[in-house]
């Protein structure tokens, strides 16, 4: 306390120094607050309990802390009771208020309320930089006092470090970054949102070693606090080679339009090739075209003639590699069996057979 010891041999040496010139000559407002503004700061400087003189507990006047959010108002109140003659609001070593007099140049502060009870201070829009320690200094016609307050600002969370959109091939390994700050600190989580999986980590980093191509997708970092949540994506995409699906044989009558589909999974979309034999087709070649859109070709005849039936191959390329698959394309009578063999000859020496048949047994 204030009230015994070294502490307050200087406390009371230093007001008998403030209050003798106050009686004996006429000093400036100036001076006066100097003088009050150093013995606060030099009082809180060395770690003083945040009291008023007096060993009683009534003679305590603690301010509570106070936790305000970020953009808030904030009012700090000082309770004065006695006859005051000076008052003042400061922070750190500025002073905000002597009295109704503003000396802060900051416009997000003003006085509320200003009389013997109360002493009160706004700050409106509050920022980081407003978190600390306030001091309301009061001289009363008996004796100086201090009141501390302390000011938290709490923070929402903010993503200020996330990594960018990433192309990789199939079996690399990722590494992506999320960072954030706020107050409290905020926790970091990342997770995969898209329907090709549900990969997910508490953590900073994620990690995914030998990536394939089913953990692609759209991966959301979310950090979170007491006060908010603030949340950021980012895109996997991986590369991988294509891969064509079974060729369907068809059968078309001469004259009439045909149609081979041939589709393949890849990234980046694959380029298609199609074979007749070992000839490779030419757009508009033959009475012919090639269509390709997206993962999907299709190589369409108007005019099916004879020497359009046979074998057929679609090639699906990416610079990652290619793959392919095959199709038959046959007349209306031909049927083949499980070897891929054409039966229509057979079938046809079948029916004459049948028909001759009963002319054969009169002999």
């Amino acid at each position: 306390m204030w009230g015994g010891g070294e502490v307050g041999k200087h406390f009371y040496g230093f007001l008998d120094f403030v209050q003798k010139p106050i009686r004996s000559i006429k000093m400036t407002q100036p001076i006066y607050w100097a003088m009050l503004v150093g013995m606060a700061i030099l009082l809180m400087g060395q770690g003083l309990p945040v009291q008023t003189q007096g060993d009683s507990q009534s003679d305590k006047n603690i301010m509570d802390n106070i936790t305000v959010r970020q953009g808030e108002t904030v009012f700090l109140r000082c309770t004065q009771g006695e006859i005051v003659t000076h008052t003042a609001w400061l922070n750190r070593s500025s002073i905000l208020y002597a009295g109704d007099e503003k000396w802060s140049v900051d416009p997000r502060v003003s006085l509320v309320t200003l009389n013997q009870e109360e002493f009160t201070i706004k700050i409106e829009n509050v920022a980081m930089t407003d978190e600390g320690q306030y001091v309301c200094a009061v001289q009363t016609s008996r004796r100086p006092t201090t009141n501390v307050v302390h000011v938290h600002v709490q923070v929402p969370p903010k993503i200020i470090n996330l990594s960018r959109d990433i192309v990789v091939n199939e079996g690399a390994n990722v590494t992506v970054l999320c960072q954030a700050n706020g107050k409290p600190q905020p926790s970091v989580s990342w997770k995969l949102i898209s329907s090709s999986g549900d990969l997910a980590t508490d953590d900073e980093y994620l990690e995914i070693p030998s990536i394939t191509r089913h953990r692609a997708g759209t991966y959301e970092c979310t950090a979170v606090n007491d006060i908010d949540t603030d949340t950021e994506t980012i895109d996997i995409t991986v590369n991988y080679a294509p891969t064509v699906s079974d060729g369907r044989d068809i059968g078309v009558t001469l004259g009439q339009r045909g149609v081979l589909e041939c589709e393949a999974d890849a990234v980046p979309e694959a380029d298609f090739e199609w074979y007749k034999d070992d000839r490779r087709f030419i757009n508009g070649f033959d009475g012919m075209e090639i269509v390709n859109t997206g993962s999907l070709s299709k190589l369409t005849f108007f005019n099916v003639s004879d020497g359009h039936y046979g074998n057929y191959t679609c090639v699906a390329i990416n610079k990652l590699g290619s793959s392919n698959t095959s199709f038959v394309m046959y007349g209306p009578r031909a049927v083949q069996d499980g070897s891929g063999s054409t039966l229509g000859v057979q079938l046809d020496i079948c029916l004459l057979f049948i028909v001759f048949l009963p002319f054969l047994l009169k002999f």
